[in-house]
């Protein structure tokens, strides 16, 4: 089948190589210049599926407020006169019970551990290069109250038999030795060797070409205006040029509930911003060998070659990409206290995406109430971590195979 992916981000672009690899012609728009130029451009660059969970969760009311009135909080709330915005954070609060929790969770780290399995097929079968590193995460507390906190987690990754270390001070510097000189008390943390690192970035443009070279036409520079539909099915989406196909795929990030909106097909999710500064090495030795993440500041920093990626923030604004320099402090400030000296903060680059966020956590991934529209979006700030299960899942849908895991409770029909 000739099929159209909306969207050139990293879910965009492994869609399209898989349908490729499934043997369909694929044509992928995006309104940028290139691949993964909006939320997929500069992110932690963890692949966590150990760590995949929802943003609701038990205690996240309390401690969003509190966040609100800290200086340098983790979360910052711009509130404007949005409906949307509203109401999406309403149905986001209604799933911060712990029964909702470990649900959600239950749905995304299947998804995440197939991704990181058929990311590593990808990687064997095409000896593609992204700065990867398999060397695991390291969730780090620096209270006790912290560590024992992760009791729900550690009972659902025991249900899904996914392997993890609980850690002691002295563990945890084992694991990354740049922390022997942390500022800061540690006390323990979670280790799950199975994850992985990599630039998600230059993994997309790698990717693509790969893509180009089976047969996958790009096209960049060419906004999508709307999807049409009529006679019960999707029949063109109207761009820069004309698009027809037999399927379609959504893979707009924050930017496809627009699109089902105006198809009369309502999906909960909104744009939550996210900040990182990407810091070349100074000292080696004092640089994390993979990725931390600091759970009392939610700053995840992890290494990419030679520079340091810092990850971190949620600002709920809407679409609003202004770089607010408030942001940048808490960054730098997680860098210094768990590795100082490990990177140039003077030649840092500072950044800020749009994650697309589900109110439950899970992504939505499946088939719309069109029968040749599919949607892949949602994935919140697990994208990089999910996108090449997703887009294996996709592929397989459309080809008429039963995907190889579960999806059940991933698809719109849930809203």
């Amino acid at each position: 089948m000739k099929v159209i992916v909306l969207g050139g981000g990293i879910i965009g672009v492994t869609t399209a190589y898989y349908l490729a690899e499934a043997g369909h012609e694929v044509v992928v728009y995006d309104r940028q210049k290139g691949p993964a130029q909006e939320a997929s451009y500069a992110n932690s660059g963890e692949i966590s599926s150990g760590c995949a969970a929802p943003l609701a969760a038990p205690g996240v009311p309390l401690k969003a407020l509190k966040w609100l009135a800290m200086k340098d909080g983790p979360f910052s709330f711009r509130p404007k006169f949005d409906p949307k915005m509203w109401m999406w954070l309403a149905r986001m609060l209604r799933n911060c019970t712990a029964e909702r929790y470990q649900a959600n969770k239950a749905l995304m780290v299947p998804l995440a551990e197939y991704s990181r399995d058929m990311l590593r097929v990808l990687r064997e079968g095409t000896d593609i290069a992204y700065d990867d590193l398999s060397h695991g995460t390291l969730q780090l507390f620096r209270t006790q109250e912290q560590l024992d906190g992760i009791a729900s987690d550690v009972a659902v990754l025991d249900r899904l038999e996914v392997p993890y270390e609980i850690l002691d001070a002295a563990g945890c510097i084992v694991a990354e030795p740049g922390l022997a000189a942390a500022r800061h008390d540690i006390t323990g943390g979670l280790r799950l060797p199975d994850d992985e690192t990599g630039d998600c970035r230059l993994f997309a443009e790698r990717l693509t070409e790969l893509c180009v070279e089976r047969g996958v036409v790009f096209k960049f520079g060419q906004k999508v205006y709307s999807i049409d539909a009529w006679g019960g099915k999707v029949q063109r989406i109207t761009a820069d040029g004309p698009g027809e196909a037999d399927a379609f795929v959504l893979a707009a990030g924050s930017y496809s509930e627009r699109f089902m909106r105006k198809l009369h097909q309502r999906v909960p999710l909104y744009p939550l911003k996210g900040y990182s500064l990407t810091v070349p090495i100074a000292d080696m030795d004092a640089a994390p060998v993979s990725t931390v993440i600091d759970d009392a500041s939610k700053v995840a920093i992890t290494r990419l070659g030679d520079h340091i990626r810092i990850g971190g923030t949620i600002e709920m604004s809407g679409f609003d990409l202004t770089l607010h320099e408030s942001c940048r402090a808490p960054l730098e400030q997680a860098l210094r206290e768990l590795f100082p000296g490990a990177g140039n903060l003077r030649e840092a680059r500072f950044w800020c995406g749009l994650r697309p966020m589900t109110p439950d956590g899970p992504p939505i991934l499946g088939r719309t109430k069109l029968p040749n529209l599919f949607i892949n979006t949602g994935h919140g700030m697990l994208g990089w971590t999910m996108a090449c299960g997703s887009g294996k899942i996709l592929a397989d849908m459309i080809s008429g195979r039963e995907p190889e895991i579960d999806i059940s409770g991933l698809g719109p029909e849930r809203f």
